[in-house]
């Protein structure tokens, strides 16, 4: 788990924030030696063009250079707005509750949509006594629709986040709903035990499904991801969820 923290981008991001605060300092003094006096903005949008370049040269994702070329006129622009300690205590952990472990494992908040829903409903329409897991399920609106839709499944989500998992058993609770919902991380699961896997996770953990999924998924089981493909195989089938968003792979076994 160290190594896995230790290669995570935000930790790269926090690092090129430190790295980019010396040199900040001695643009700000090398200027001041030239009689050129920088306000506060000036010198928090340079922090942030340091850290913009140093992420870009670095290799990481393009997202990564807004945030680091915004986050210093953010943390200056927050400082102004002289709220009460309360206020960011709050956003923090609302915050640290719905991406909970998004540092660690790399996969952000993705929630899908009804259209998405109906595609998989259609995939699952032939397999009586389906047994379906979403891994990272969010708010639940997949496996709750999908558990309205048939009585004869068994439908699963687990998600890490505590936020959204509390909702989705909450929602499941005041519906009657005969969905499932755990709270751990889907690495633990034996994928064996069921016929259809979903996913809508990131880029940056594609491999290690692929891999799990091959040594756990039996014949005649289907692995379907939202949005992100497998760069070891091909899908056998892909359909587009939507007019113009992303597509549904499948992969089967």
């Amino acid at each position: 788990m160290l190594q896995q923290i230790l290669r995570a981008p935000a930790l790269k991001a926090i690092l090129i924030q430190v790295l980019a605060f010396p040199l900040m300092l001695l643009l700000v003094y090398a200027l001041a030696r030239l009689g050129v006096a920088m306000s506060l903005l000036a010198v928090a949008g340079a922090q942030g063009m340091l850290a913009a370049i140093i992420t870009w040269r670095a290799g990481l994702a393009r997202w990564w250079c807004a945030i680091g070329l915004l986050f210093a006129p953010a943390l200056l622009g927050a400082s102004q707005l002289d709220l009460p300690p309360a206020v960011f205590l709050v956003a923090f952990v609302f915050l640290l509750s719905l991406y909970w472990s998004t540092f660690r494992t790399q996969v952000p908040f993705y929630p899908s949509g009804p259209k998405v829903w109906q595609a998989v409903a259609q995939l699952i329409a032939e397999r009586p006594g389906v047994r379906l897991v979403d891994i990272g399920s969010g708010l639940g609106g997949l496996v709750l629709d999908l558990a309205r839709r048939r009585p004869d499944g068994h439908f699963a989500g687990i998600e890490l986040a505590p936020l959204p998992w509390l909702v989705s058993r909450l929602r499941a609770r005041a519906g009657g709903s005969r969905a499932r919902f755990l709270r751990g991380d889907y690495a633990a699961l034996d994928f064996s035990a069921y016929d259809v896997v979903f996913a809508y996770l990131s880029p940056a953990v594609m491999s290690a499904l692929w891999r799990k999924a091959e040594k756990e998924m039996l014949p005649g089981s289907m692995l379907l991801s939202y949005e992100f493909k497998i760069a070891a195989r091909e899908p056998d089938k892909t359909i587009a969820a939507t007019e113009s968003g992303p597509l549904l792979y499948i992969w089967c076994f």
